[in-house]
């Protein structure tokens, strides 16, 4: 079954026009959320897209802009809709979401853990995991912010994520030569050096083949003066719904 993915957002940390990069990804009767950033509720709200259809979370990493809006999420889900959402996270950033970003101004009523808020189901890195039958999940661990853990998703065996991450042009070309890849959703960076980010020119560098994959998100609010500079490369809209 095609999988579609609809970007609630397709901005950086910083980004007002586009949004938090955020999205949706639907297959069959199963929508798993892709981060859940500060402005992910508005752009849920703004689509008329409930939260009960929103069957899972998956988290990335643990910046504003990916997990910001997890607060509301769960309040909403736990005091309107009365349930606790599925939340998938990698095992090493269970603990710093909730005790250096969810637990000031979730623990309360006697909930001290993020347990009492999600069901939570923690991943591993390298090891794929099956969240529904036509919906695969591997976590691949890629650079950031030195020191924080932050981790891309390889979707079906066949279609790269990033997360936030600086340039890694070995792991492209081993997921498009050796493991088959055929799309790559990528972050990008338009302009300033890309410290913990990866940068245009260095995505322009790669080979052909590989940049005709590539389709760019996490962009800043400058991304129309860069319309038509992008090589094979193509930008992500907001709201939209990709076939992938």
């Amino acid at each position: 079954m095609s999988l579609r993915l609809q970007m609630l957002g397709t901005g950086g940390a910083f980004a007002k026009k586009y949004y938090n990069n955020n999205g949706l990804l639907y297959t069959g009767e199963f929508t798993l959320l892709i981060d859940c950033g500060i402005t992910a509720p508005l752009a849920l709200h703004q689509l008329g897209i409930s939260l009960d259809r929103v069957d899972a979370i998956l988290i990335t990493h643990i910046h504003g802009d990916h997990v910001g809006g997890l607060e509301e999420l769960a309040f909403r889900m736990k005091y309107t809709i009365g349930r606790k959402p599925v939340l998938y996270i990698e095992e090493r950033l269970v603990k710093p979401l909730w005790e250096n970003t969810l637990k000031g101004g979730m623990g309360q009523d006697g909930a001290d853990s993020l347990e009492d808020y999600f069901e939570v189901r923690r991943l591993t890195e390298g090891h794929p995991i099956t969240l529904c039958p036509n919906l695969t999940i591997e976590l691949i661990q890629t650079p950031h912010i030195p020191g924080k853990n932050s981790f891309s998703l390889y979707i079906n065996d066949e279609v790269f994520y990033s997360a936030d991450m600086t340039f890694q042009p070995e792991l492209l070309q081993q997921l498009v030569y050796r493991r088959g890849c055929r799309k790559i959703l990528h972050e990008v960076q338009l302009t300033g050096p890309g410290e913990v980010h990866t940068t245009l020119q260095e995505l322009l560098s790669l080979p052909k083949d590989i940049r005709a994959k590539i389709s760019l998100m996490h962009y800043g609010d400058e991304m129309e003066l860069f319309v038509g500079q992008t090589g094979e490369m193509q930008f992500l809209k907001q709201h939209e719904i990709y076939m992938l």
